[in-house]
């Protein structure tokens, strides 16, 4: 079936249907990674976005229950340049196309990503149509500036779960164990710390991290007030990854900043930018967004270069930091934007990267080891 992608300016890329059928809208963004795409589709901070993949084959590995990364797809598109019509791996329980359609997303295939990507990088991500039912390019460019944008949106909601519950990982899969009267039960218990996480669209592989080092994790929705944060009596709190716009999410930067100073503070990706806006920073929008796993980040207090995973359009303004409160810790060796920040006497830092993605593949996990610390019962 025949698909076509319009973008807001006018460009259009003819193709192949390869996923569900209808029309989707998003801000059609690039990934660089060669693999992951099942991480990738299920990551939530996709959410609101049309994601191309820059690698020319994709599908070959196929799809597997275990490396999902939340509880369902949420990205709005896919783009690709050829899906693979086989696949093979000792792990693979599908194809990359049957998974597509169980969980209705839009996919196209035939399109010169190259292209796409160059144009994205010379004008900035832009808003688009999918669609494999009306293929007029005039009538679906116009369609593309209609749709909302990314700024000014809180997509948190539409990825965020609704309520509090226990993570455990069971052997080889995801196991989430709900449990509804966890407030006042203790901190934890014994050595055993216990770490609040605010679900803006956690991925999974962040509360793996966690229950690893051997931490109890529970995850609260992303409207969680401070008071029943305190409830669960955790020693320390982190502020997940999720879509959107930072400054959109008012109520959690409301309640990151009463957090402030009562509790050890994590933040990876959009937590990071809400911790800096609690306290009195400021974000702004990149001009096509960092999304890879191959970025190289300077640890300015050890001079050593990370090459990280990213996925975020939105970053900390530097000139906004209060430098006497906080250092900046991390910076992006690509464009210079903040990666990282710690403050200089509160027991709180955060990263714009993501260190539960293990590009490195273990330049990062000192971060986890570092939280870890600061959350001794």
């Amino acid at each position: 079936m025949k698909a076509l992608l319009a973008l807001e300016d006018g460009t259009y890329f003819e193709g192949e249907s390869f996923g569900s059928t209808g029309e989707c809208y998003g801000e059609v963004v690039f990934n660089t990674s060669m693999t992951g795409y099942q991480e990738i589709l299920t990551d939530p901070s996709y959410c609101g976005q049309i994601v191309t993949l820059t690698y020319p084959e994709i599908g070959n590995y196929g799809v597997n229950r275990e490396d999902v990364e939340s509880r369902s797809p949420f990205v709005s598109g896919l783009v690709v340049r050829k899906c693979s019509p086989s696949y093979s791996n000792w792990r693979a329980e599908a194809s990359l196309e049957s998974f597509l359609h169980q969980h209705h997303i839009l996919a196209i295939q035939g399109v010169d990503t190259r292209r796409l990507t160059r144009h994205i990088r010379s004008l900035g991500a832009m808003r688009g149509v999918l669609s494999t039912g009306e293929l007029d390019p005039q009538k679906l460019t116009e369609k593309a500036r209609r749709s909302p944008g990314l700024i000014g949106r809180d997509l948190v909601q539409k990825v965020s779960g609704d309520k509090p519950y226990l993570f455990q990982p069971g052997p080889g899969q995801n196991k989430l164990w709900f449990r509804e009267a966890l407030p006042g039960t203790g901190g934890g218990g014994g050595t055993t710390p216990r770490v609040v996480v605010l679900d803006f669209g956690v991925k999974y592989n962040i509360l793996r991290s966690l229950t690893s080092l051997g931490c109890e994790v529970i995850v609260l929705p992303a409207r969680a007030k401070t008071e029943e944060v305190l409830s669960f009596q955790p020693q320390g709190v982190l502020l997940s990854n999720g879509p959107g716009d930072p400054q959109a999410v008012t109520y959690a930067i409301e309640t990151a900043n009463k957090l402030i100073g009562k509790l050890s503070i994590m933040g990876i990706c959009l937590g990071h930018q809400i911790l800096a806006l609690a306290l009195g920073a400021s974000t702004f929008k990149l001009k096509f967004g960092h999304r890879g796993a191959n970025h190289p980040v300077l640890n300015t207090r050890t001079a050593r270069v990370e090459i990280t995973s990213q996925n975020h359009g939105f970053a900390v303004e530097e000139k906004s930091l209060d430098k006497h409160q906080v250092d900046v810790t991390h910076i992006n060796l690509n464009d210079g934007t903040v990666e990282g920040i710690e403050h200089k006497e509160l027991p709180l830092f955060s990263v714009q990267y993501h260190p539960e993605a293990s590009p490195g593949p273990h330049d990062s996990q000192y971060l986890f080891q570092k939280f870890r610390a600061m959350v001794k019962p």
